[in-house]
């Protein structure tokens, strides 16, 4: 004889519902970010881009050329993934066609810094990060171009980002040159997999700008101009106030240079805001990237996939998990400096506020209409 209740104590029932309940609101709030499935697919195609040009860059066959000095790895990697970010298409094709020339638009920018940084260095310490500049002006002046114009755009300047990173040399040439390829064989084969179910109407939002005024610049030539600007002001600050990484300031003062003046104050507190939330919790996580490290990176993989659902509209939800992407792979790799680490969030308050300045204070732009 079966003697057990027909319905659980009210206290087993209440627990239940609180252990269900938090799983409810994280539910919700992904289908907040991403209202289809479009994007998440689009987060796990660039993270495994990521994840296939990393591992054939240590294949001995492939790496047997390349300088011990430099990761072929991290570098076809960095460029697979931000190649799979910018692109914006919705068949194979066309698809293909981007990747291909946002992956070699990162070798290019990683060519150029090389080339540029060599009679730079005899200025000093901040010689290489001019180069940065020249990657600032292409972020805003190419979306004249259209979405891929943005792309190229910003994948020369993400190629001068690894460059300096890494401080490639003129005799790490090859290796740019077979990091490009790899890049390109793996950000597209898992396009070609995805197929339809990919559908970024959206991205055309990441390239807009105000309507040109008679009588003036090109807008797309004045928000060049504003980064261009702003990321000289870092460089010239870098030695004074002793910036860790300046190359984070750049970073932030590039991409919050938006179409009008408006948008860049929303993008600046935006940026600002999820940069305060993911740098605390990738901080927060640093005793588990040092004694477990595929958690760590496992996590990493998880943000990124955020990142492509936040991207465009939730720019704060995709800044904060780009942060904590980057805090944790840099402990993952060994970097365990706090004062490092944690210079990611002030600096790219000091970048933002730049930035902001820039756009309010040199030839500000303004939409025609409220709407916009």
């Amino acid at each position: 004889m079966n003697d057990r209740p027909r319905s659980w104590p009210d206290e087993a029932r209440k627990s239940l519902r609180g252990m269900v309940q938090p799983v409810a609101a994280l539910g919700h709030w992904l289908d907040k970010v991403d209202p289809g499935t479009h994007r998440r697919i689009k987060g796990l195609r660039l993270v495994t881009a990521y994840g296939i040009a990393a591992a054939l860059g240590t294949l001995q066959d492939i790496a047997k050329s390349v300088p011990s000095s430099v990761s072929l790895s991290y570098l076809a990697g960095s460029f697979a993934l931000w190649a799979s970010v910018s692109e914006s298409k919705t068949t194979r094709t066309e698809s293909s066609r981007d990747l291909m020339l946002l992956s070699f638009a990162a070798a290019l920018g990683a060519v150029l810094f090389v080339v540029l940084s060599k009679p730079l260095q005899l200025i000093g310490r901040t010689g290489p990060e001019l180069v940065l500049v020249t990657g600032a002006f292409l972020v805003g002046y190419l979306k004249r171009f259209g979405v891929l114009g943005a792309g190229i755009g910003s994948q020369i300047y993400i190629g001068q980002l690894l460059a300096y990173g890494a401080r490639l040399a003129t005799d790490d040439l090859s290796a740019i040159g077979i990091a490009a390829l790899v890049a390109v064989l793996a950000s597209v084969v898992p396009r070609m997999l995805s197929g339809p179910a990919e559908r970024p109407a959206n991205a055309v939002m990441l390239a807009a700008g105000p309507e040109p005024l008679p009588g003036r610049c090109s807008p797309e030539f004045i928000m060049g101009l504003q980064a261009t600007i702003g990321a000289l002001l870092i460089c010239l600050l870098s030695g004074p106030i002793h910036l860790q990484e300046s190359a984070w300031a750049i970073t932030a003062c590039t991409y919050v240079v938006a179409g009008s003046a408006t948008g860049t104050i929303q993008r600046v507190r935006r940026r600002i805001l999820g940069t305060l939330v993911g740098v605390p919790i990738g901080l927060a996580c640093l005793p588990i990237a040092e004694h477990a490290p595929l958690l760590i990176w496992a996590a990493a993989a998880l943000a990124m996939v955020i990142y492509a659902m936040a991207l465009p509209e939730r720019y704060d939800i995709a800044c904060g998990a780009f942060a904590f992407t980057l805090i944790v792979t840099l402990a993952a790799s060994g970097v365990h400096s706090i004062s490092l680490l944690a210079a990611r969030a002030w600096e790219t308050l000091l970048g933002g506020s730049l930035g902001l300045a820039a756009a309010m204070l040199i030839f500000p732009l303004r939409t025609s209409s409220p709407t916009k």
